[in-house]
Formats: C-alpha cells, structure tokens, sequence
C-alpha cells in the first residue's frame, strides 16, 4: 500500500508548481523550523527597524476538523496525508500586505507589522483567518492560541487590546551535568553529537547570532566539558554555528522558490551579494544579515 501511495504521491506533485504555498514549512524539502524562525525573524525585526512601530503575532497550535463527515480518507501516517493536507490549506494566506502568515504542519503564525499604532490590518487578518477556518469546516482551538506584542518604543501611548476569536479573548504570554565513564572515546563522541550537541544547535542559526558574550561562553563551557570527558577536539558553537549559516544560506541560494532566496542578491560584480541596512543591532545579528556577511567573507 505504502508503494501504492507514493506512486500517487509522484504522480500528483509532478503536477504541481514549485511555488505552490511556499510559506508552509513541513513536509517540504530544504524546509525546517529553522527556516520558519529565520524568516518570522527577519521580517519582524525589518519592520522593528523603523521609527514608531511595533510587531503583533498570533499563533494557533492546530486545527480541528469540526463537521466534514468522510467514509474515506488519508489515516494518520498515510504517505498520502502531508500532501493532501499542504493542498487543503495552500490558499490559507495573508489578505493584507502588512501580515504575513507562517505555516508549519497544522501550527499557523499571525504577523502583523503595526504602524503608528494603527491595527486594523491586523485584527482585519485575524478575522479573515478565523473565517477561512470556518469556511473549510476547521476550528481553530483558541485555548492553544497565544498573542506576542513585540513593541520596543518607549513610550506606548496606550494599552494593547487583546484580540478575540469567536468572542474568546486570546491569552498573551510575555542542567543537566555529565559524568565522566569509562568508555571508548569514539561511544562518547558518538553520543554528545547525538544528543548534547544536537540540543546545543537546535535551530542555532535563528538565535546564535543574538545572542550575548555571556551566554556564547556557557555554551561554549559545555563544549570544553564534553572535550574533557571524551579527550578529543570537539567543534567550537562558533564554528558549528557559521557552518551551518554557510550552509542553510547554499541551500537557500540553490532553491529558487524559496521564500528566502529573494533576500540574497547579487552586485553588479557577481561576486558578492547586497549587505542589509540595519539600524539595530537586533536585525544585524538575526539570520539573513549575518548569512550574507559570512558568504561575502
């Protein structure tokens, strides 16, 4: 069956464009949270970048089918199921040029770029979403929906309101140690670069960057301790992490449709690409500035 299912599988995405929904995250190649992140980050903090602004975001941990009764369908694991489901919800998007909505699975992210305090964009959004959900018979569970304001100004004029689904106001939210065995080296470095080393770069290229001297050094003090336990030379969190930059940021070059790619730009020369004007430190030290700076090193 699993053959089967791929066989349609194949048959069905050579139909498809590339560009098809090129804001859902899953089930996708050269996708992954990291991109997800890296991208809700440089466009918020592109937008923090100028006078009088600030970022609202909203996010429903998943969808629910509410009436749509079905004699047939895709079970939970059919290879069949991320695929149909990206069809489902590819017109799932933005209706106001100052939102924009990320997509990861089920997981759907609100982002409003406010200006002058002015929401209506937003809220406009909000309403248009939780209508299209009513539209295509699906819930959205307001209990796992969460409100982010992001706002650095200094003064706030006034209070944020919260914003309502269906009625129900949206709640917004504002060590381990080793011990040393006698083991062979090789188990040990095997087991730190699955599990410790795996936790330490978790997405590492949308919030190394940010991070600050004091932080970089505990992580790095974890590192030296896995050394000295394992007695081998292990890859500094600065290394692993402009590795990475490097090599997410060749992925993003070589995918056209990537929603990404439109960020690297080439000068004149071909030889390098356009650096990003930041005004902040926060929009200089996010993914996108500091991958163009590393591939024009």
């Amino acid at each position: 069956m699993k053959c089967f299912e791929r066989l349609v599988k194949t048959f069905i995405t050579s139909s498809l464009p590339d560009s098809l929904d090129p804001l859902q995250f899953a089930y996708r190649a050269n996708r992954s949270t990291d991109d997800a992140i890296s991208l809700t980050l440089h466009t918020a903090l592109s937008h923090l970048d100028q006078r009088n602004t600030y970022i609202s975001g909203s996010a429903d941990g998943e969808h629910h089918i509410l009436t749509l009764t079905l004699n047939t369908g895709a079970p939970q694991g059919c290879v069949l199921s991320p695929l149909l489901y990206s069809l489902f919800t590819h017109d799932c998007v933005a209706t106001h040029s100052s939102n924009t909505i990320i997509k990861f699975a089920d997981d759907t992210t609100v982002i409003g770029l406010i200006t002058d305090g002015d929401e209506t964009a937003y809220r406009e959004e909000v309403r248009a979403l939780t209508s299209w959900c009513q539209d295509n018979n699906l819930h959205l569970n307001v209990s796992k929906t969460k409100e982010l304001i992001v706002d650095y100004r200094k003064r706030q004029r006034e209070a944020h309101t919260p914003i309502t689904i269906d009625g129900t106001p949206v709640e917004r939210v504002s060590s381990f140690r080793l011990r040393k065995f006698n083991m062979d080296s090789r188990i040990l470095c095997n087991f730190y670069s699955c599990t410790i080393e795996s936790i330490l770069t978790g997405c590492i290229t949308a919030w190394y960057g940010s991070c600050t001297a004091l932080n970089r050094k505990t992580l790095q003090r974890v590192v030296k301790t896995a050394q000295h336990i394992t007695r081998t030379e292990l890859p500094s969190m600065e290394d692993l992490y402009t590795q990475r930059c490097r090599k997410k940021a060749g992925r993003i070059l070589k995918d056209p449709h990537h929603p990404s790619n439109n960020l690297f730009c080439l000068l004149p020369s071909g030889r390098r690409y356009r650096s990003i004007r930041t005004k902040t430190t926060r929009l200089r030290d996010s993914f996108i500035p500091q991958a163009i700076r590393m591939l024009n090193s």
